[in-house]
């Protein structure tokens, strides 16, 4: 079982509502932007977040009352006895936690995200698969009976590839795509929005979890509900985590499928994105290929599905513009 850092202590009082019971201090936590100005106001004292939870925090504080909401911080810090309750039940679950303060913070998430990867991750499973790499696949959670079967297929190949599968774990083509992969004996890592707690104690993930075949993260509280944003605003961490992204269906111009695509597509271009090629037209999957996402090019084995999987050759005028770039610097 992981052990917490100080550092991922004071996070969690700091920034996690510890769903266990009642907490009037809970509303108050810090957001991400409130977390990450404290973090950078320590670094520049030469202190980190574990130095208040040291013998010297009241002098620290005390020290710099002129930038830091020291009242506010001190009631979050005084939070043990409900962090201690909340350790408590997710060991019981095998419920792991870390903050991006340790080593084995997934290093893609800290390269691709920045300033906006998640303060904490939660999670049960294998952590190394988190900077496994490999292939998300992603879709609608209405899907008819041949597109299921497809996707399926197309995490049995993942599995056959030994590329990791990475998905959501909502219902339809989500669960799909990890089912067909751990049915094969492939990983997976399932990236959710909500619901840890249950996800981590369900009997169909109980012997993937075991075997180290199947990680199952969130950046919310093992014990939060659904939530549209926090649903929304996760998509990002899927595709992170990925060599590249397949689309297998989408509502145009609406949906969490559709909003997580076109703000890779459109935005943050963190990986390459697919759509599906095969099967019956769809106006959201033509929409994503007008904003740069790629057909599927189908692969038939393991070997072709890695290449689809590799980074594309540099044709010579990027790199001539690269280079071009590097000597102006």
């Amino acid at each position: 079982m992981l052990e917490l850092s100080l550092n991922t202590k004071a996070t969690l009082l700091l920034a996690a509502p510890l769903i266990v019971g009642r907490d009037k201090d809970s509303a108050n936590i810090l957001t991400h932007r409130e977390l990450r100005n404290l973090e950078t106001r320590l670094e520049d004292m030469g202190a980190e977040l574990a130095d208040l939870l040291s013998a010297d925090a009241d002098q620290l504080l005390a020290n710099h009352r002129h930038v830091i909401d020291t009242v506010r911080i001190e009631r979050l810090l005084a939070r043990g006895f409900l962090l201690s309750q909340a350790v408590e039940q997710w060991r019981a679950r095998s419920i792991w936690v870390m903050s991006r303060h340790d080593e084995i913070y997934p290093q893609t998430l800290k390269d691709r995200l920045q300033a906006d990867c998640p303060a904490l991750l939660y999670g049960c499973g294998k952590w190394s698969l988190l900077d496994s790499g490999g292939l998300a696949v992603v879709g609608s959670r209405n899907a008819n009976g041949a597109l299921v079967e497809y996707t399926r297929e197309v995490g049995r190949l993942a599995a056959e590839a030994n590329r990791t599968l990475i998905s959501g774990g909502a219902r339809g083509i989500d669960q799909a795509a990890m089912q067909g992969a751990l049915e094969s004996g492939g990983h997976v890592t399932g990236v959710l929005s909500h619901d840890l707690r249950r996800s981590a104690m369900r009997r169909e993930h109980r012997d993937s979890l075991i075997d180290e075949r199947l990680a199952l993260i969130s950046p919310y509280d093992p014990n939060a509900g659904f939530d549209v944003g926090n649903a929304m605003r996760r998509n990002k961490l899927i595709y992170a985590l990925a060599d590249a992204a397949l689309i297998m269906s989408a509502t145009l111009d609406r949906g969490g499928t559709w909003s997580g695509a076109t703000e890779q597509l459109d935005k943050l271009r963190l990986t390459r994105v697919y759509v599906r090629s095969a099967g019956n037209r769809s106006r959201a999957l033509e929409a994503l290929k007008e904003k740069g996402a790629l057909p599927w090019p189908n692969p038939n084995d393991a070997e072709a599905l890695n290449e689809a999987l590799c980074p594309p050759a540099a044709s010579a005028k990027e790199i001539q513009a690269q280079m071009t770039f590097d000597l102006s610097v």
